[in-house]
């Protein structure tokens, strides 16, 4: 289970902590971001070592011991660590920036001697967010950079502890295999989140038209922007790992990617439906509106209708002409004067609404 965080402002378009013209490769950490902590996560040939990375030191006998060695780093507060860490391992200066800089979208990048992976990581608690994570993947070693503490990479810790599956006896590029899978796999629920929201707005709008529904279709339109917007990339990434000749992956490895290259196109396709899905949820509430404002009108123009002819025999019975000329109205002097004019305007009204009836227009 990944880790609860709260509610954060989007990262996805953030800031660049490098002032314009400043040299490139330049390491600039934001002030605000988590300080740095480094585990390390050492396997292979049937053991495996587990322990925080005070010293950077420690890591050089490791590398000796271990067939692949998971160093795990969460926050990019501390730019002293990641310094040592890039020098240690003489990562490029280029990556380490990008590392910093936690706007980047998905993507690959050879070195020659290390690989460079960007991937986006999306957050439990509002799916509207996104966490970069960097991978350096170099022979029998595989770095993880995270932003800040929690992730859904808990299980495959578990299966490296208890020394179960494929991962504990593979290679660091398997590893970042199984990292890849975990985080494509974290889209899913939120996907099912979605798709429970339409189906909910759909019966809401189908059984009462509430104002509150056109807000709730827009939220829903965000979410699934955003999570196109970084799945997108995804595919392109996982593309370039599947297809481009890079000799650091194996290619059994590759194998395992083209699976988690389908799971990239099965949740882009349920975020294209889950769009269309809106529009026609936006279109029918709009015409579902428009249908109920045109059955108002309908009824108050009958209203009106009927009730024009009345106001007209009023007006006529209410002028109270004088009986002094022969032309005025008998029916003022009348003893049933007064119910004989309401019979007529009962009779009209009820003229009209069988007509209306028959002309089917109600």
């Amino acid at each position: 289970m990944r880790k609860h965080r709260s509610r954060r402002k989007s990262q996805s378009l953030g800031k660049r902590r490098s002032a314009p013209g400043a040299a490139p490769g330049v390491i600039v950490v934001d002030p605000s971001a988590e300080s740095t902590d480094i585990r390390i996560m050492a396997f292979g040939n049937g053991d495996v070592h587990e322990q925080p990375l005070t010293r950077l030191e420690d890591f050089v006998a490791l590398r000796k011991s271990f067939k692949t060695i998971w160093v795990d780093v969460t926050g990019l507060g501390s730019e002293e660590k990641l310094r040592k860490l890039a020098e240690l391992l003489h990562l490029h200066p280029l990556a380490m920036e990008d590392v910093v800089n936690v706007h980047q979208r998905s993507k690959v990048d050879d070195f020659v001697d290390h690989l460079f992976v960007v991937a986006r990581m999306i957050d439990d608690a509002d799916s509207f967010q996104t966490e970069q994570l960097s991978f350096f993947l170099l022979p029998g070693v595989l770095i993880s950079f995270q932003e800040r503490p929690g992730d859904c990479w808990e299980p495959l810790r578990q299966r490296i502890r208890t020394r179960r599956g494929r991962v504990c006896e593979s290679g660091p590029d398997h590893l970042l295999y199984a990292l890849l899978d975990a985080v494509i796999d974290s889209y899913f629920p939120a996907m099912e989140k979605i798709s429970d929201a339409v189906d909910l707005v759909e019966i809401e709008i189908t059984e009462q038209i509430e104002p509150s529904q056109l807000m709730k279709i827009h939220d829903l339109r965000g979410q699934l922007l955003a999570l196109r917007r970084s799945l997108r990339p995804h595919r392109e990434m996982i593309n370039e790992l599947v297809r481009d000749s890079l000799p650091i992956i194996q290619p059994e490895t590759r194998v395992h990617l083209r699976d988690c290259y389908d799971h990239v196109v099965q949740l882009i396709d349920s975020v294209d439906t889950y769009r269309e899905l809106t529009s026609d949820l936006r279109d029918y509430y709009m015409s579902t509106v428009s249908n109920s404002m045109n059955e108002i009108m309908k009824v108050l123009t009958i209203i009106s209708t009927i009730f024009i002819p009345l106001s007209f025999v009023a007006g006529v019975y209410g002028m109270n002409f004088s009986d002094h000329s022969p032309w005025n109205m008998p029916e003022l002097k009348w003893y049933f004067g007064y119910p004989f004019a309401l019979s007529i305007m009962v009779a009209m009204a009820v003229g009209l609404l069988i007509y209306f009836r028959k002309r089917k227009w109600f």
